[in-house]
């Protein structure tokens, strides 16, 4: 008995257990699925939250952004109030203005009328013409200015026309003249007479004569020297008649002077009237007369002073001609345009000054002492006749074989050229070119620009123009090229 109910009691116990760890396994389960359905719960509950904050955040931009606008509406609007505002001060001070400005005019006008009542019939006319003047010069003016723009167009066709024009009608020589003179001499013994005891002749010669008489070891000649053209032509006659009359001697030789130089006087005027008649521009004075005559004793670089003003006239009648001037008064100031020159180995001053004042005291025409100065540049050409005396002045000291120089002087003037030019940074190379007429630059046009181009040929030709002297004009070539080079393989 004892037996079974220790042994029911272990079976009770053990059937407790089992129920104890049922019961366990149970309650941990349903543990786990309430921990499960409330964590699930608290995931909605988040997601729920997150979203809700999320709206919240949109509508609080929403908000803001609206809030901003609105405030730049109000900004806005505020500006286009204080323009507006503006705009019609500045509106009410132009009304201000104009309602002044027609107060102004109406009170002119008023007095305008008031004048027009007690105006007579000529009056009005004048007011009339005097209302209508500005329009009518500025009508003008506008027709001026097309008027100055076509013929600009047409002047070089039109000029270079007239100048090939005029050179073709007449051709001068090419210059002959010299420095010296040779007198051959019928021995050798006349050198010794020339000479004379201890060089008293040949002493006496140079300072009578005023030339330098050079006596060399060449057979039969002896050669009269100087600069002056008149001096030298009197000296060299004089030396032939008295080689020719066999008594030389200092008394002989200034008789043979005097009655020389009176012969040349003579000779002088006879040559200038002939000049005059020839051309058909009597009366000149005679004192006029007497220096052209002598310019035919004057030179400049190699060119004889009234063959160059026989030049320069005939050319500028032709240029008259075609430019409808008067041939005449052209060819009288062509004529006289260097006069000046027959008194500068007398007198101080320059040429153009010295014939001016000549012209001047012998009443010559205004225009053409208008060409005296207008020639080198001293004024400017008044007249078509005064400008036809520059172009035939130019054209005739210009042209090829007019002038000649010593070879070493015209070699330096060109060397002295391009040496001007290629002192500029950005020169390469320079060539004077066409005698000494042409200089032409060649640029780099790396370091100089197509707009610096115009300024450096300027200076180029100024220091020239400065620092070099020169018969004519020299034209200032610069040539600024940029070259690309590529290969096609």
């Amino acid at each position: 008995m004892y037996k079974l109910l220790v042994g029911a009691f272990i079976i009770f116990n053990i059937g407790l257990f089992l129920g104890w760890l049922f019961a366990r396994s149970y309650n941990k389960s349903r543990f786990r699925e309430f921990e499960l359905e409330a964590k699930a719960k608290a995931d909605v509950i988040k997601q729920e939250a997150d979203k809700i904050l999320q709206e919240s955040k949109n509508k609080a931009k929403e908000l803001i952004k609206e809030a901003e606008e609105k405030k730049e509406r109000v900004q806005q609007k505020e500006q286009d109030a204080d323009r507006k505002i503006r705009i019609l001060n500045e509106k009410e001070k132009r009304l201000d203005q104009l309602i002044a400005e027609k107060k102004q005019k109406l009170e002119l006008l008023t007095d305008k009328l008031s004048k027009v009542v007690s105006m007579t019939k000529e009056e009005a006319k004048k007011e009339l013409l005097e209302r209508h003047k500005e329009q009518i010069e500025a009508e003008l003016a506008q027709m001026s200015r097309k008027s100055i723009q076509i013929a600009r167009e047409k002047a070089e066709d039109l000029a270079n026309y007239m100048l090939a024009t005029a050179v073709t009608r007449y051709a001068g020589d090419f210059a002959g003249e010299r420095l010296i003179n040779t007198i051959v001499l019928p021995s050798d013994e006349h050198k010794g007479r020339i000479i004379g005891k201890e060089g008293r002749n040949i002493k006496t010669l140079e300072q009578v004569l005023g030339v330098d008489i050079i006596i060399d070891e060449t057979p039969g000649v002896i050669v009269v020297s100087n600069f002056n053209l008149y001096r030298r032509a009197i000296a060299t006659e004089v030396i032939k008649r008295l080689v020719e009359d066999g008594r030389i001697h200092p008394a002989s030789i200034e008789e043979m002077h005097e009655k020389v130089t009176k012969e040349f006087e003579k000779n002088i005027y006879e040559e200038g009237e002939k000049v005059v008649v020839e051309l058909g521009l009597y009366p000149m004075h005679e004192e006029l007369i007497k220096l052209l005559g002598r310019l035919k004793f004057r030179a400049s670089y190699g060119q004889n002073a009234l063959a160059h003003s026989l030049e320069v006239a005939r050319l500028a009648k032709s240029l008259a001609a075609e430019m409808g001037g008067n041939e005449k008064l052209a060819m009288r100031a062509g004529l006289l345009h260097d006069i000046g020159k027959a008194l500068t180995q007398d007198f101080d001053g320059n040429h153009v000054e010295l014939g001016a004042e000549l012209c001047r005291k012998y009443n010559e025409d205004p225009v053409v002492i208008n060409a005296i100065y207008a020639h080198h540049g001293h004024e400017e050409p008044t007249c078509v006749e005064s400008a036809a005396v520059c172009a035939a002045d130019v054209i005739s000291a210009a042209r090829p074989g007019a002038r000649r120089e010593v070879l070493e002087s015209f070699t330096k003037r060109v060397r002295e050229i391009e040496n001007i030019a290629l002192s500029y940074d950005g020169v390469m190379q320079a060539y004077a070119i066409k005698a000494g007429r042409e200089l032409r630059v060649f640029i780099d046009a790396q370091k100089v620009s197509d707009d610096e181009l115009v300024l450096l040929t300027h200076k180029i030709a100024k220091e020239i123009e400065d620092k070099v002297q020169y018969p004519g004009e020299i034209k200032v070539n610069a040539i600024r090229q940029t070259q690309a080079i590529d290969y096609a393989k």
